[in-house]
């Protein structure tokens, strides 16, 4: 049995002014995890949430956070991260130089570590370790900004790190993560190629029909594509 398709937001797009009840909406809009994208003007332009910012919002659901590290230094900051209520830390593969040290690091802390790839990042890179995560996270735009169109030659690459996966018969514990330009007219494509847990910002945001609606219609369009 495989993983089931989740339904992460980026909170990107949210009202910083009222982030708390932000929050709140998204968990009873029945997304599966929240995704904060950990920006420190170097690793990518923009400057996001701190590890305060997150802490401060964390008794507004019971969902599993997530903290997206696009950081140069995710070793230096990892701690506090968790502390702030990250279950899972997602590192990128370009910015850690021994990245099975960064991975075990996040794991003594209490955390599933998981590991992201840039789209000119080979599927290669997280092979040999596999063992040490929960997730790989395939990125379809490059990564420091919302509102950014799906690249969907990142498929084939989709595929190559689910089979990765499938090989070593981690099916049942390795989530397989697509991050950037999710939307209805996408979701389905990077479903098929075999991602599990799908970031959406803009299009759960824009729905004119509201969160709820936004996640329920991601989410049966990507298990039926999962499935087929």
């Amino acid at each position: 049995m495989t993983l089931p398709v989740l339904i992460a937001p980026s909170v990107l797009p949210a009202d910083f002014s009222k982030f708390g009840e932000e929050i709140h909406a998204l968990d009873e809009a029945g997304v599966d995890i929240i995704q904060f994208d950990v920006m420190d003007g170097q690793f990518v332009p923009n400057l996001t949430f701190g590890p305060d910012v997150i802490a401060s919002v964390r008794s507004y659901t019971q969902k599993p956070f997530e903290a997206h590290l696009m950081v140069l230094t995710p070793d230096v900051m990892a701690q506090r991260y968790v502390e702030a209520g990250c279950n899972r830390l997602i590192v990128h593969a370009e910015a850690c130089t021994h990245l099975h040290r960064t991975l075990e690091n996040i794991r003594s802390l209490g955390a599933t570590a998981a590991v992201a790839l840039n789209p000119h990042t080979p599927a290669s890179t997280v092979e040999h370790v596999l063992d040490l995560i929960d997730m790989v996270l395939v990125m379809t735009v490059n990564p420091g900004f919302g509102g950014q169109s799906y690249i969907a030659t990142m498929e084939p690459k989709i595929r190559e790190v689910r089979n990765m996966i499938s090989s070593r018969g981690l099916n049942d514990s390795v989530h397989l993560e697509v991050d950037g330009g999710i939307s209805p007219s996408t979701i389905s494509g990077a479903a098929k190629a075999g991602a599990n847990v799908l970031i959406a910002g803009s299009a759960l945001y824009k729905d004119p029909k509201g969160l709820a609606h936004a996640v329920n219609e991601l989410r049966g369009l990507a298990t039926a594509a999962f499935a087929d």
